[in-house]
This record gives structure tokens, sequence and C-alpha cells, in this order.
């Protein structure tokens, strides 16, 4: 049997966007499903999606009452998903970053068993970014070499939002416990998949500046970002460190 395969999509005020992201989606994978997963969104996104829904038994819609971050609109999708029967379970941008011409390469490394995480990634060779401004380009460059220096992940796109789970992963992490938003939440699972064994693999993807709408990058997002990520380098270096050296006390 083909595996089966659920696109997750938080929106908060992607109403113009939305209906571009799904055309361009099944046009590329029309035997995916999607999760639309909105925030209450004011300009009636949820409402129009719900309308979809009606009509294709792709779509499927999970309203939230408040805007609580992406981070949780995430967990809140690979909770519907684990309880029903997907077996491959995608992170994918309402905006248009992320073109769903990329999203193949993606599902055929997850449904191969190369990798339990598989991450569309800016910054491996073949990857790029079109139409960023410069210091949009320096602080995600900048986030990745950071995160790499303090963490030792080895990832060299941390913090890409397009991935592709596998199920087995999913149900192995503690997703109660993520807490994370923003570039932190795709970092936190980085890091959680990682640690618990799971095999993460990189394949390059072109991504987009929005055209429609407006970024929900803040402030707040980057330093959440930059004293979490010290916390989790701390604890992964010392528990590389006791790992070696009770290897050097059995060896």
């Amino acid at each position: 049997m083909p595996s089966k395969t659920l696109i997750v999509i938080p929106t908060y005020n992607e109403r113009l966007a939305l209906p571009v992201t799904l055309s361009g989606l099944f046009d590329q994978q029309p035997e995916v499903d999607v999760l639309v997963v909105d925030d209450g969104s004011p300009d009636g996104t949820g409402e129009w999606a719900e309308e979809r829904a009606a009509s294709d038994p792709r779509i499927h819609v999970l309203h939230r009452s408040e805007k609580s971050g992406l981070g949780m609109a995430y967990i809140a999708g690979f909770e519907w998903a684990l309880a029903r029967d997907y077996d491959i379970i995608c992170e994918f941008d309402a905006d248009g970053s992320h073109r769903p011409l990329d999203l193949g390469q993606l599902l055929d490394v997850a449904r191969s068993g190369r990798a339990d995480l598989v991450i569309g990634s800016r910054w491996v060779p073949g990857g790029a970014i079109v139409d960023w401004p410069r210091s949009r380009f320096l602080l995600s460059r900048g986030a990745n070499v950071y995160v790499n220096a303090v963490m030792g992940l080895g990832v060299r796109d941390a913090t890409a939002g397009f991935r592709a789970y596998t199920r087995p992963a999913l149900e192995a992490l503690d997703l109660s416990g993520v807490q994370s938003q923003g570039y932190c939440f795709q970092i936190d699972m980085t890091y959680r998949t990682l640690e618990a064994g799971f095999r993460i693999a990189e394949v390059p993807v072109v991504f987009v500046e929005r055209e429609l709408g407006e970024s929900k990058m803040s402030g707040s997002i980057i330093t959440e970002a930059f004293t979490k990520v010290a916390g989790w380098g701390l604890t992964r270096r010392r528990n590389q460190l006791r790992r070696l050296l009770r290897r050097s006390k059995t060896g």
C-alpha cells in the first residue's frame, strides 16, 4: 500500500495566499491530504477553508480559538495526524515561500526509509533563497551557524520549516513537552529527533519570499531562539560528555 501523506498548513490571516498554495500542492501531489490549522483568523481564512473542504475530501480544517504561535499549531496538527492513519506528516507554509514543486523530493526520501525527518534546506548545495532582503538573509544564515556552533546538530538548516516526518519519529517524541515557537520550534524538533536516535536528511529547496500577507517574524521569536538554543546546547554537550565517559569506563 502507498504511504498516506498529510500536509499540515498553519494559517493566520492567509485568506489571499491559501487558495494559491492549495492549488499548487494538488497540482504537484494530487494524492496528499491537507490539514489547515487556523488560529481564528479574522480575515476569514478558516471559513474559506471549511467551504473548500466541503467539496474536496482531501482538505481538513482544525480551528483553534486564538493565535498561540506556529509551534503549537504544528503540534496540534501532528496530534491530529497521529490519531489517524497517516504515515508521512509534512510542515508547509501557506504564504507561498515553500514551493509545491519541491515537495516531491522530500516525500521521496521519507517514503524510501532513508530518513525519519527530511528537511527542505536552503543551505545545502542546490538550495537557494529568492527575493530576501540582506538583513533577513544574514539573520537566517547567522542563526544556523549559531545553532551548529552551540549545539553541534550537524544540520545545515535547522530553522527550516519545510519538513517531512515519518510517523514513527513523531510517535516517539514527547510532543506535549514542546513549548517553542517560530525559529525555536524548528530547532527544538530537530534536536529532539536527533537525540531520540532518528535519522535526518536535507534536500535542497528554493525558498521564495512571500508575495501576499505579512511576515510573522518578530523580535521576541528571535530572542526566544537565542536563549533556548544556549540552554539546549549546554544540555546536549553535557549528555555527550556523559556518554563519552561511560564508553571510556566500559572500554
